[in-house]
């Protein structure tokens, strides 16, 4: 009896042991997705050129560390995108975390992204807080979330005081010895180029220069748009009224523009390297000081104008810095440069299949979210990158905007690293307490960074920032619709892949043609550009803002 009263308890003994050993082995799983601060290493690739690094070899990735145990080893983009992302997708082996800008339809079809409604409504209650609004946009068809966009504005929308986005750049120093002249039209633009070009001949400037690389060719095709009076919506502009897409690769402004650069060209004036330069060699030259116009995104030169600036204060001579003016071909156009709010839903950072602890994944996108951390990527360190009033307002002193500005410093304090590309508030995002959350948008920043130069531009023309010589933007509820989803194999992309290749051939011989070939070449582009299916992608495009503006009114 003793005997079997001893076998039950051993029996006890060993299912309580297995109860207690299965119960910490769960919490053990449960700790590693999230719970520890122990140290892991995630992988990352972010399908834009950059400096590989391990986050915590930076100030604020050190921070977050520190909070969370995550590093993360960046991967950045060498060569070309499609050719990476197909040999991820051929192996079936991804890193943990991929931001595949313009190759995001093919990870999706490749079912690469995991879905993160689960794991959202578990551990993320600031995801939901920021992007809860947005639900309806980011759903695929499926309804599950496949990835984090970028672009959740949070709080009142605070337009930016300088120009952030598109502009017809020109050099000061060509508007000064012009006596500062308010230039409103496209022909205005080009005249005030060719008068200082031809007053300084022997100096060896380029009149205009244009990027053309692969990947930033909408650099060079985008901008008959914005002289049309349109923003940013990539291929197409949109009827304010019947939200009708029409791609404009055959319109007559993208004619007007390309007419226009050839007759530069014609006098020796439009820098034929535009079509072979790579684009650290285009930084290069607008760094160089000899370019004294050209047309592109500020976030996309960002590094020329910031070196040019930097050095102007050095010299105390502001001559070599640009201008970006809201250029339009005609007097009776309003300008549209000026990006109204917008929620990008076709870019973002999502978990793959390969993901080795996707809910210690989320957990440090929800940790990321919170509003001090969204002040650390942006602001950095009260009292080191930036400093609050009395009554409350962030602000950075001289020092600390020269600083913050310089591409070694940004680096090494994790700027470059954390301010994009990560689960964020958006552009134009406010605090609770009524900051900005970009300090570029922070008018006491403005004020404090303009220079003597800055300002008497601003006197000159009228106005206490830069972007207040642009109109503002009109609603578009559906802004930007280069966002919309296309998917891969459609007649719709399929049409964007030939209208990029046919105007990659066609575009270089207009602009470098005889003045008198032009219009044969144009005839010849347009005839077979007329084959391709532009329908598919203009109906598409019709139908899918339609869509976007019908929930934008149902938020």
């Amino acid at each position: 009896m003793a005997s079997k009263r001893f076998g039950m308890l051993g029996l006890v003994f060993i299912m309580m042991v297995s109860m207690i050993t299965a119960c910490s082995g769960s919490a053990g799983k449960e700790a590693a997705s999230g719970d520890s601060k122990e140290k892991v290493t995630f992988t990352y690739f972010n399908a834009n050129a950059g400096k590989d690094i391990n986050t915590n070899e930076t100030r604020i990735g050190k921070i977050l560390e520190d909070q969370t145990g995550v590093n993360w080893k960046l991967e950045h983009l060498v060569g070309d995108a499609n050719t990476k992302i197909g040999t991820f997708i051929a192996s079936n082996d991804y890193p943990d975390a991929i931001v595949p800008e313009g190759t995001i339809d093919k990870l999706l079809d490749a079912g690469a992204f995991i879905p993160l409604n689960d794991l959202i409504d578990k551990y993320g209650p600031n995801i939901k807080r920021v992007y809860g609004p947005y639900y309806n946009l980011m759903k695929a068809e499926d309804g599950n979330i496949y990835f984090l966009p970028l672009s959740a504005v949070i709080g009142d929308y605070l337009p930016a005081p300088n120009v952030e986005q598109g502009a017809f750049w020109v050099q000061r120093r060509v508007l000064k010895e012009a006596g500062y002249p308010k230039i409103k039209t496209f022909d205005e633009y080009l005249a005030l180029i060719r008068n200082y070009a031809k007053k300084h001949a022997d100096e060896g400037l380029t009149g205009y220069l244009s990027l053309t690389t692969q990947d930033k060719f909408f650099a060079f095709t985008n901008a008959p748009m914005h002289l049309a009076g349109y923003p940013n919506d990539g291929g197409t502009i949109i009827d304010m009224k019947s939200h009708q897409a029409t791609d404009y690769g055959d319109e007559e402004i993208t004619k007007r523009y390309l007419k226009a650069l050839n007759q530069l060209n014609a006098e020796g004036l439009f820098d034929k390297s535009s079509f072979v330069d790579n684009y650290d060699q285009y930084l290069a030259k607008l760094t160089s000081g000899k370019v004294l116009g050209f047309f592109d995104y500020r976030w996309q030169v960002g590094q020329a104008l910031n070196n040019l600036q930097e050095a102007s204060k050095q010299s105390g001579n502001d001559d070599l810095e640009y201008l970006g003016l809201p250029v339009v071909y005609d007097q009776n156009i309003k300008d549209q440069y000026l990006d109204p709010p917008s929620f990008i839903n076709n870019r973002g950072i999502g978990i793959t299949v390969s993901a080795k602890d996707p809910v210690r994944m989320i957990k440090f996108f929800d940790n990321l979210l919170t509003d001090e951390n969204q002040v650390l990527s942006h602001w950095g360190v009260k009292g080191e990158t930036y400093d609050i009033d009395e009554k409350g307002r962030m602000y950075r002193t001289k020092e600390q905007i020269r600083q913050t500005t310089l591409d070694a410093f940004r680096e090494s304090f994790g700027f470059k690293y954390f301010e994009y590309n990560w689960p964020r508030y958006g552009n134009g995002s406010s605090l609770p307490d009524g900051n900005s959350v970009s300090p570029g948008r922070q008018p006491e920043v403005a004020r404090m960074s303009y220079t003597e130069g800055d300002q008497k531009l601003l006197k000159v023309y009228g106005v206490e920032s830069f972007s207040q010589m642009f109109s503002a933007p009109d609603k578009r509820p559906w802004y930007p619709a280069w966002s919309i989803p296309i998917a891969q194999g459609s007649p719709a992309q399929l049409f964007q892949q030939k209208k990029g290749d046919l105007q990659r051939k066609y575009f270089p011989r207009l602009v470098l043609s005889a003045p008198g070939q032009f219009d044969a070449i144009w005839n010849e582009y347009t005839t077979e550009f007329n084959k391709l299916d532009v329908k598919a992608y203009e109906e598409l495009i019709t139908k899918e803002v339609t869509k976007k503006v019908d929930i934008a009114d149902k938020k």
